[in-house]
């Protein structure tokens, strides 16, 4: 009885451990979504991003209190939100983040 009261806690917390490391891999980010052309400049300025959106820059978050550039993998999550302070929550990988969701600030 011992032995299976042990392997049903050891399976139990590997369990834990499998599902704490998967929820990890995700981060929250607030920041601005603006363009690639204007970087940190542009967060300022929804107009002045928009604009350079339209002419083919790329839609990057720039975080907010150290001004971080962040390239988005799928840009297509945040084309409606160009301009707006929001809150991003995905995987962060370097200098890129993959966006999962994404709300209003």
């Amino acid at each position: 009885m011992r032995k299976l009261l042990l392997i049903c806690t050891s399976v139990a917390v590997m369990f834990m451990y499998v599902g704490v490391s998967f929820a990890s891999d995700a981060a929250t980010v607030n920041g601005y979504v603006t363009d690639s052309k204007c970087g940190a400049k542009g967060k300022t300025s929804a107009e002045c991003a928009k604009k350079c959106f339209e002419k083919g820059a790329k839609v990057v978050v720039v975080t907010d209190g150290d001004d971080k550039v962040l390239t988005v993998d799928n840009p297509d999550a945040l084309t409606e939100h160009v301009g707006h302070h929001v809150a991003v929550t995905g995987k962060v990988s370097g200098d890129s983040i993959h966006v999962d969701s994404v709300k209003m600030l």
